[in-house]
């Protein structure tokens, strides 16, 4: 199987009620904005420039909220993915890629559980524990 990492950017309003999630063109399921880390990429590169990419804002991201991982036999891939947490810096939401993405939207936790239902207590339980873990890029040797 081959490894593909994904990066996921949790940001929320500030009252913490509600995640940015996007609509994907391909399968029009919702996820948070992310995507696939390229080839001499670091997963927080990554994070960045696909939420830029999906929403037209700007992050900072921290530490890592969650790690999971996948098998997915029919591609032959095993899929780890890390959702940072994160925060708007700059921009405004906007659709730069319609042939990726639907559609933007500020869904509320409850929903976002159901959307996602890929972390253990939903994503509202990894809003609600406020706990990261940090993340460094250690450089090139």
């Amino acid at each position: 199987m081959q490894r593909v990492d994904v990066v996921y950017s949790l940001i929320t309003n500030e009252a913490k009620t509600k995640v940015l999630m996007v609509k994907n063109k391909d399968n029009e399921r919702w996820t948070l904005p992310g995507g696939a880390v390229e080839k001499n990429e670091t997963l927080e590169m990554a994070a960045v420039r696909e939420a830029q990419e999906e929403t037209g804002l700007d992050i900072k991201v921290f530490g890592v909220v969650a790690v999971n991982e996948l098998f997915m036999e029919e591609k032959q891939e095993h899929v780890v993915f890390f959702t940072f947490r994160a925060e708007i810096i700059n921009g405004h939401e906007e659709i730069i890629r319609p042939d990726e993405i639907l559609e933007i939207g500020w869904i509320n936790l409850e929903q976002a559980d159901e959307l996602m239902p890929y972390y253990q207590g939903g994503l509202s339980a990894v809003v609600k524990k406020n706990i990261e873990v940090d993340y460094f890029y250690e450089g090139n040797v």
